[in-house]
């Protein structure tokens, strides 16, 4: 074991090129000393960092671009067996693939372990450009994939202004996947924060990159979900990956000296504490920085904004990211809810950020499956939502019908019940309220009149989303006419059940194109101002009047 000292000031965390080598400062508080150990030709060499400061084990250490390398924590409590990830690395060099090594008691790891690859800073944004549009069929699935000519003209002929990508960070299966044949295929179980996902960019920050910079010169903004609130190590019998094994109660939210959940993943980040917050910020910074995105949308958000006291839009992470030059210029979406204490947050974020309303979503599917006295409810929703979204604009209504998780647009006016048996869980998981109808036949039907009604409310659907005030959102797929088989969690799904069935109803597809054409042309349909009925401007004619169709007033208690 060989020893470095450094007095260098911390800058930045993780481990990067400097003269002489590489700069490691990796906060494990608690730890007693921490090591890098580095891989070359299947061989080990572990490296002491020696000089420590507060939490913060630093030194220099003798590595070039392109090293593999892993941490190993050291102290009462820890885990030296257990290669661990840098939280801050920037790149792996393989998904992570379960093994039972990994748990405690399992042995050392490191076989098992993804490694960190030590990268280059990248240059400046602006000499990129995009890709080369002969992409192979191999890298379908892939940000290479997302930027070809021919994903980008659909994105285009629907006319959509930002596509919101799901979670892109480096993630692992969770432990009842792998016995079932089964992977995560939406990515919510992050363990690398700033790291892409190797399956989705096996070039790494340098193909999303790209991937984004074709985008924008389409005219399409990227947003991408970004999971802060949870690893993916689980429950106290999870893995130890990274964080577990860095001092896990100062990274975790305990409660009695057990993990709160949050999240309902095992465990939940403790973003009131220093080095979580730093770790959310850095990773916010480095995909903004690194790629030139649109912006965020924050998965269960309320847990970003908790505390010992509660939930506030005021918490240290929310405060921050308001503040910070980078990415307060960004467009931020929040999910405003978690499964933990009064987490249901809705219209309780900053102004300028736009929220789920989950609220759009259920009293527009009530009142079009026909349930009685929700005419006032639908149409609260399609004037943009002005009781839950009090002094702030319209857009910030992020409306939806559908979305990744619960029916698709074709499953929802095709099924009553959820048909997850193929999730391998007896059909327990996934949502039980999914607010649908199946038009008398539950699932396929070649029936002429069931099929007619089935394509007239999902047109319908559609229609109201795009013409309602506030931001519309679109699950990708559902103007394609895609269907899980009635499948609400197909988290777990990375085969033909869950992918794209090109070229889909094109009919469908023409159709929500000339509705999104329609609201971009009309300034009635897209304006930021919630309606109300009142004269606009005083003595003038109303924003908006309501009729039944008949002409007369409508019944606001019926239907």
């Amino acid at each position: 074991m060989r020893r470095f000292i450094a007095g260098w000031p911390v800058a930045e965390l993780g481990v990067h090129l400097a003269p002489g080598g590489a700069f490691a400062a990796i906060p494990a508080p608690g730890a007693e000393a921490l090591e890098i150990c580095v891989f070359e030709a299947g061989r080990e060499s572990r490296h002491q960092l020696g000089k420590r400061v507060g939490d913060v084990f630093q030194g220099t250490v003798p590595l070039a671009a392109g090293a593999h390398y892993g941490l190993r924590a050291h102290g009462a409590g820890f885990f030296p067996e257990k290669l661990l990830l840098d939280p801050w690395a920037r790149r792996l060099d393989r998904p992570f693939t379960l093994h039972a090594a990994m748990f405690a008691g399992g042995g050392d790891s490191a076989a098992a372990m993804p490694k960190a690859v030590l990268e280059a800073p990248l240059p400046p944004l602006a000499p990129f450009s995009p890709p080369d549009p002969d992409v192979p069929e191999a890298l379908r699935g892939t940000f290479s994939g997302l930027a070809h000519p021919a994903a980008i003209a659909h994105l285009r002929a629907l006319g959509v202004t930002h596509v919101e990508l799901l979670p892109c960070a480096a993630w692992v299966d969770e432990r009842h996947l792998p016995p079932l044949g089964l992977s995560n295929y939406w990515g919510y179980n992050p363990v690398g924060f700033l790291a892409p996902e190797p399956r989705l960019a096996p070039g790494g920050m340098a193909e999303v990159r790209a991937c984004v910079a074709a985008l924008r010169e389409a005219g399409i903004g990227v947003i991408l979900d970004i999971v802060l609130n949870h690893s993916g190590e689980g429950d106290a019998q999870g893995p130890i990956l990274s964080l577990r094994g860095l001092g896990e109660a100062h990274w975790y939210a305990m409660r009695h000296g057990a993990l709160e959940n949050h999240a309902g993943t095992g465990n939940a980040l403790a973003l009131d504490q220093p080095w979580p917050l730093r770790l959310a910020m850095d990773a916010l910074r480095h995909w903004a920085e690194q790629t030139g995105i649109a912006g965020f949308r924050l998965d269960l958000a309320t847990t970003l904004g908790r505390s010992t006291q509660g939930f506030t839009a005021d918490a240290p992470l929310l405060l921050a990211m308001r503040q910070d030059p980078v990415l307060r210029r960004l467009l931020i979406i929040a999910e405003p809810w978690d499964i933990g204490p009064d987490g249901y947050q809705l219209g309780r974020f900053p102004a300028g950020w736009p929220e789920w309303n989950d609220r759009f979503r259920d009293d527009t599917r009530r009142f079009w499956r026909g349930d009685a006295g929700r005419l006032g409810d639908v149409t609260t929703r399609f004037a943009g939502s002005a009781d839950l979204f009090t002094g702030r604009p319209a857009s910030d209504s992020l409306n939806f019908i559908t979305a990744h998780d619960g029916f698709t647009l074709a499953d929802l006016v095709s099924h009553e019940r959820r048909h997850n048996h193929a999730n391998g869980e007896e059909n327990r998981d996934g949502g039980t309220a999914e607010i649908a109808w199946n038009h008398g036949v539950e699932g396929p039907s070649e029936h002429p009149g069931i099929l007619a009604a089935r394509a007239q409310d999902a047109r319908a659907l559609l229609l109201l989303l795009l013409t309602a005030r506030g931001t519309p959102m679109l699950a990708m797929g559902d103007e394609l006419g895609r269907s899980q088989g009635g499948n609400n969690n197909a988290y777990c799904q990375d085969n033909a059940l869950s992918w794209l069935d090109w070229p889909g109803d094109v009919g469908l597809a023409g159709f929500t194109a000339r509705l999104v054409r329609a609201r971009k042309a009309h300034p009635a349909l897209h304006a930021a101002r919630h309606l109300s009925g009142a004269p606009k401007p005083p003595g003038g004619l109303p924003d908006v009047a309501w009729a039944a169709p008949d002409g007369g007033p409508p019944d606001w208690q019926g239907q």
